[in-house]
């Protein structure tokens, strides 16, 4: 009798302590986590009610833009009210790691995501992705025109034909890792070049509106504006298609959306808990039906399958560290674009 008993006791102890965990995160922090949050608000709204459901660890969402929280955590530093940062693109995440911001992450955490879609250091990691796509309208481009290169649009013949938002966080980071990619020499070419041929919009969605219109030929965004309008009235894009550059183009570059930890954050475990659980089973497998429209980066999830496959996407390699915001401003600004 007492050798049955003790296995069961054990077992007993074991079991009330993984339920009673998320409840001891969530007491220990009455007041809830900070989270700064560039990225989508749907998504992440999504992603912090499910969260705060299974966890009873309140989050406190404070929305901005990508440049903008990223400016603002430099500037706060180690005052911060923040304990987590979210982002659509990797510049603001590499700008506030230089600045030396961010803990370490957990192991385990990390383990959770592909080594493609986070930095080598572990300070931050990927929570989703989005392609580079060059928006088309096909009764202005036949397929047989379309550029094979993103950096075939400095070439004179695509003069006055094609669009982008160079104010935006999602071009700038395209442009980062052009440069990673290309280097500065090229980099600057292209973007001069850029400056006579482009037509300049305010946002990605308004790029692909003009092209439906009929404005303008082509433009160069992110896939999800087309997949969002597609799953709504489709009004915006209708008069479209999207190409896929490939080949580990500047023009194939996967942007990854980050989420990191303050190193000065005053709830370090439920900051850790929190970004364990976005990119853990539960939070990427709300990608795949979240009418987001962005991949999921974890280890065997599924993106939504109205999207390209990433493994089809062909897309260059670039270290998310590396995408630098700093330079790719002075570079847009001597070109003339900023």
């Amino acid at each position: 009798m007492k050798n049955r008993f003790l296995p069961f006791c054990s077992l007993a102890l074991v079991i009330s302590s993984v339920l009673a965990a998320p409840a001891a995160l969530a007491a220990d922090n009455d007041d809830g986590i900070v989270v700064y949050n560039a990225q989508h608000e749907n998504l992440t709204k999504t992603w912090v009610d499910e969260f705060t459901k299974e966890t009873g660890i309140k989050v406190t969402l404070r929305n901005g833009g990508d440049t903008e929280l990223g400016n603002q955590l430099v500037q706060e530093g180690s005052v911060s009210p923040a304990d987590v940062f979210l982002t659509e693109n990797s510049p603001a995440m590499t700008l506030v790691d230089n600045a030396k911001l961010f803990a370490p992450l957990d192991a385990d955490t990390l383990k959770q995501v592909p080594a493609r879609f986070r930095p080598a250091h572990g300070r931050w990691i990927g929570i989703a992705a989005r392609s580079t796509v060059f928006v088309y309208n096909p009764s202005k481009i036949s397929h047989a025109q379309l550029p094979v290169s993103l950096m075939d649009l400095a070439k004179p013949e695509w003069k006055g034909r094609w669009a982008a938002s160079p104010s935006g966080a999602d071009f700038q980071a395209i442009v980062s890792a052009m440069l990673s990619l290309k280097g500065e020499k090229a980099t600057l070419d292209w973007l001069k070049a850029m400056k006579t041929n482009f037509t300049p919009y305010k946002g990605n969605s308004t790029v692909m509106k003009a092209v439906n219109a009929g404005q303008i030929d082509g433009g160069v965004i992110y896939h999800y504006y087309y997949f969002v309008d597609q799953s709504k009235t489709g009004e915006n894009s209708k008069n479209t298609q999207l190409h896929y550059f490939k080949h580990q183009d500047p023009g194939a570059f996967v942007s990854i959306s980050g989420g990191g930890v303050l190193a000065s954050s005053k709830h370090p475990k439920q900051a850790q808990a929190f970004i364990k659980w976005i990119t853990g089973k539960t939070g990427q497998d709300m990608l795949r039906t979240n009418t987001a429209f962005e991949y999921a980066v974890g280890e065997h999830a599924a993106s939504n399958e109205k999207l390209v496959p990433l493994d089809q996407l062909d897309a260059p390699a670039v270290e998310p560290s590396s995408l630098n915001s700093q330079k790719v401003t002075e570079l847009m600004t001597e070109a003339g674009l900023l």
